[in-house]
């Protein structure tokens, strides 16, 4: 039997750091050993290279046996029964003994197979932690923490308590990954790394992934030599023989992290991640200056106390977030209050400081209409001009925010005074409109736990990486910077922001009703003119017109020899005239009653209209030998009165422009159409429409006049050939405007015209 090693022999280098496949090391440390079984089955696949030295059987020995064959068979059937249910409690491992020793034995599955890691108790007893008395214990810190720092640091006092290391850590994560000491426990000999910063590539992508999936991570002895895992060389098999150890407890170390921890001068760890919503939110980072095992459960003990401080992390923040969140709102409230009650709330706004509280801002500026209102520290207003104009173009109709302004405008660097950095909403009022709140800078000194730019540096061969052999403090200042917005600032700020859009809206809105008020007074006095214009036209104007048709009547009538036939002429044609205009007048008052009469709709039946249309037709119909075919028409909603005059036209003009010796032909047609099918863009699509046709065999018209008929005063023919005014059909569409509806004219020159009226349906 050919048994061949897993190692993972890659060489991390420059070009591979970030790829780095440490989940599939090939090897674990030695203070327990590894067997792998395919899931399903008891077959040995896998086993560490130190087998014998806790069980005195080489891997030659046990690969490819059965379980049974290495482990008292009662212990084997054991082991099957605690496979079957998937080895959910990791907190509860399976015990094997072997030669008097007892192995916990944690057991999870890495693809298709089954990892064992069997650790030696280190004193022959199970340690098993007084959980009451730990939980008691957090209560109490609990209760007696005011804040989420003095939490951590009670945490990390009794977490170092429980295991025993010389240094015990609080580590949280920046929105970079860079970490920072938030809380120590260790040593009084020990230098305090408190406050120290250490940034991301100390703890590389794939180490955070990790620490997501394995929130527990050991190393017993930095110096350990790592242990190989050893598999059957089964030429026959070209599969993939390496092993995926994310949640292993004895998976080996990066040799970069291991290099890292012994230029820190440390001998062993324990690591816990502290999530939040699925994220690295921390690290309990435990230090020994010394090789050190933690016994399973005393690495569940320590465990807990992750969970304890993780169950508390979010609850403390929206703790901290509240308390800042009611002053805000309080502010809000104050300058909300002040813009409602304010007439021109710009003119006072510089005197508010809640404009400055409700997003705890050092200044504030608004742009509008052509006119800079600033409040509280703020640059010049050249400079203030030229932000705006900035963010109006960088951030159209958009919010924005940051810490660091130098870095979406590098002209900021000079403002950094006042404003490294800002939030800015744009207003929709005009050009380069919008709101801002500055925050000065704060200048920060770092703490770095060595040069962050040398964390990873080239090895002495030129090829391989090796970390930073300095921890020495190493202090950055960063400028340019503000202290970052929280999001209760950032909300109150889109409120505040929203309600004087909406306040600038209802100004706009209310001086354009105060023109809109002034113009309709001006219309009413208009009307009121027009309407004497109307009774002048309907009444003044008739008498004497009437007197005018009366006075040439009696001289015509007289036929006075002394007239001579230029004078009765010119009588002729001035009765003619005056008939004319009184046409013309009482054409004009129908026009005008179209559009200003009280519009009454009763549901009316259009066979039973257009009967009562005829019958007062029913003389020049008869004279022009017309006749009239129609379809039964429908019952509509409408101003019966108004349609009996649109139907007295459209059938009129159907009996006048006819072609000599052709008798009159009408057609009433009737159907329902969707809008869509409308030609007019007014037509609203979805909706029926009753549309009713009128077809002549009349002499028609040219195209072009398809919509000018519809113009009043436009006629198409000399009067003396077919009299009217040619408000006719003006009159008609303005009956369909009544209605909601529309009129059309189609038409071939010498064949006739089509008027369709397009009445909306129920």
């Amino acid at each position: 039997m050919n048994i061949k090693d897993i190692v993972n022999r890659d060489i991390v280098n420059l070009t591979n750091c970030e790829s780095e496949p440490i989940h599939i090391p090939g090897s674990i440390q030695p203070h327990g050993f590894l067997l792998g079984i395919r899931k399903g089955g008891s077959r040995i696949e896998f086993c560490s290279a130190n087998s014998a030295e806790y069980i005195a059987y080489t891997p030659e020995q046990i690969l490819g046996k059965q379980i049974r064959e290495v482990f008292p068979e009662e212990q084997a059937a054991a082991f099957a029964v605690y496979a079957q249910k998937g080895f959910i409690d990791s907190a509860q491992p399976f015990v094997f003994e072997l030669n008097g020793t007892p192995f916990n034995t944690t057991v999870h599955e890495s693809g298709g197979n089954v990892i064992m890691e069997l650790e030696p108790f280190p004193d022959g007893t199970l340690q098993l932690p007084n959980l009451y008395n730990q939980t008691r214990n957090f209560v109490s810190i609990m209760e007696k923490s005011s804040g989420l720092l003095d939490l951590c640091q009670e945490i990390a006092d009794a977490t170092r308590s429980i295991t025993g290391y010389d240094r015990v850590m609080i580590y949280r994560f920046d929105h970079e990954y860079n970490g920072e000491v938030i809380a120590e426990s260790k040593r009084e000999d020990l230098v305090s790394f408190a406050n120290q910063k250490y940034p991301h590539t100390d703890i590389p992508v794939q180490a955070r992934e990790l620490y997501i999936r394995n929130p527990l991570r050991m190393i017993a002895d930095i110096s350990y030599t790592p242990v190989p895992l050893l598999t059957i060389d089964d030429s026959a098999d070209k599969g993939n023989h390496s092993l995926d150890l994310s949640l292993s407890v004895l998976r080996s170390v990066s040799p970069i992290h291991i290099e890292y921890l012994k230029n820190m001068g440390v001998g062993a760890t324990l690591t816990i991640s502290l999530l939040q919503n699925q994220k690295l939110w921390g690290l309990i980072a435990c230090h020994h200056y010394s090789p050190k095992i933690l016994p399973h459960y005393t690495r569940l003990s320590a465990l807990l106390q992750g969970h304890f401080l993780t169950s508390q992390i979010a609850v403390r923040e929206v703790a901290e977030e509240y308390n800042i969140g009611e002053e805000v709102d309080k502010a809000l409230v104050e300058a909300l209050t002040s813009l409602h009650e304010t007439e021109n709330f710009m003119e006072v706004s510089h005197q508010l400081p809640s404009l400055l509280k409700l997003a705890n801002a050092s200044g504030a500026a608004i742009f509008y209409d052509g006119v800079l209102y600033t409040n509280g520290d703020v640059p010049a207003e050249q400079d203030l001009l030229q932000l705006f104009r900035f963010l109006a173009d960088a951030y159209p109709n958009k919010s924005f925010e940051t810490d660091h302004l130098s870095e979406f405008y590098p002209e900021a660097k000079k403002l950094s005074k006042y404003a490294a950095g800002v939030v800015y909403h744009s207003m929709v009022s005009g050009e380069n409109d919008g709101i801002l709140w500055l925050r000065k800078e704060k200048v920060e000194t770092i703490n770095w736990a060595g040069n962050p730019d040398k964390a990873v540096l080239p090895n002495e061969d030129g090829v391989r990486l090796s970390p930073r052999k300095s921890f020495e403090l190493w202090m950055e200042v960063v400028k340019n910077k503000s202290l970052p917005w929280r999001r209760s600032e950032l909300n109150a700020a889109s409120s505040f922001s929203y309600a004087l859009q909406k306040h600038i809206n209802y100004r706009v809105i209310r001086t354009q009703e105060d023109k809109n008020r002034a113009l309709n007074d001006e219309l009413k006095l208009a009307n009121r003119e027009l309407a004497n214009l109307n009774w002048i036209s309907t009444h003044d104007l008739k008498e004497p017109l009437r007197k005018i048709q009366i006075f040439a009547s009696k001289v015509l009538d007289r036929e006075d020899p002394d007239l001579s036939v230029q004078v009765k002429d010119s009588v002729e044609r001035m009765r003619f005239a005056a008939e004319k205009m009184q046409m013309l007048i009482e054409d004009i008052l129908s026009y005008s009653k179209a559009g200003s009469m009280e519009k009454v709709f009763e549901l009316t039946d259009l066979n039973e209209l257009l009967r009562h249309v005829l019958s007062e037709l029913q003389d020049t119909v008869e004279e022009k030998g017309a006749s009239v075919h129609w379809d039964t028409l429908p019952s509509l909603d409408i101003i019966p009165f108004q349609v009996h005059q649109l139907f007295v036209n459209l059938i009129s003009n159907a009996t006048k422009f006819v072609k000599p010796g052709v008798p009159p032909q009408i057609n009433i047609t009737t159907r329902i159409i969707d809008g869509t099918e409308v030609p007019n863009e007014k037509a609203t699509p979805g909706q029926p429409y009753h549309v009713i046709a009128f077809r002549d065999n009349g002499i028609g018209f040219e195209k072009e006049y398809e919509h000018r008929i519809f113009d009043i005063f436009q006629r198409l023919h000399p009067a003396h050939k077919y009299p009217g005014t040619g408000i006719g059909l003006a009159i008609c569409k303005k009956i369909m405007e009544n209605h909601k509806g529309f009129i059309d004219a189609t038409s071939v020159p010498g064949e006739g015209s089509v008027f369709s009226i397009y009445f909306p349906a129920e």
